[in-house]
């Protein structure tokens, strides 16, 4: 059974937290990374309602994903240019608090990330992580399951690749 890794700083957009509720995995990121960090906007996008109630209803009432406000207005500003608030306030808030890793799925906002240097996964990188660490049988299964309940989009190159690399 794997176990809690060291205490780590890490920042989520939404995405990846509503990915994984949807499919029922979103106990995984406590397990992995301990407190998950989220801006306001983050926040508000996972009370919008828009935002399927089976999702928000699981998101909700977790102690162990916190909320913050960003204190560098100007940063977020900048980024708007360029992302959605939650992407924006998510690079933000990773950059103020030094976070080892940023939790973020839309490909603009992982391009933007990586411009800060910010170490960065998404969903189906935990979904990976999850296989190697035995929590699951098939990478194959999750991701069909992603793809099914989520309405998860990914390329057929980076889905092989994925499989390639969980053995399957």
């Amino acid at each position: 059974m794997p176990t809690l890794q060291a205490k780590q700083m890490v920042v989520s957009n939404a995405s990846p937290l509503l990915n994984l509720a949807l499919i029922g995995r979103l106990e995984w990121l406590r397990l992995f990374y301990g407190t998950i960090h989220i801006p306001e906007a983050v926040w508000t996008e996972l009370s919008h309602a828009g935002v399927p109630k089976t999702a928000s209803a699981v998101i909700a009432p977790c102690s162990w994903i916190e909320t913050h406000a960003i204190k560098n207005r100007h940063l977020v500003t900048a980024l708007l240019t360029q992302l959605d608030a939650g992407e924006a306030e998510a690079i933000a808030l990773a950059l103020e608090l030094e976070a080892s890793l940023l939790l973020l799925d839309e490909s603009e906002g992982r391009r933007v990330a990586a411009s800060y240097q910010l170490r960065k996964t998404g969903t189906v990188g935990i979904l990976l992580h999850a296989k190697r660490q035995g929590l699951i049988p098939s990478l194959r299964d999750e991701m069909r399951k992603l793809q099914r309940d989520a309405h998860f989009w990914i390329s057929a190159p980076l889905y092989e690749q994925l499989l390639q690399a969980a053995g399957e």
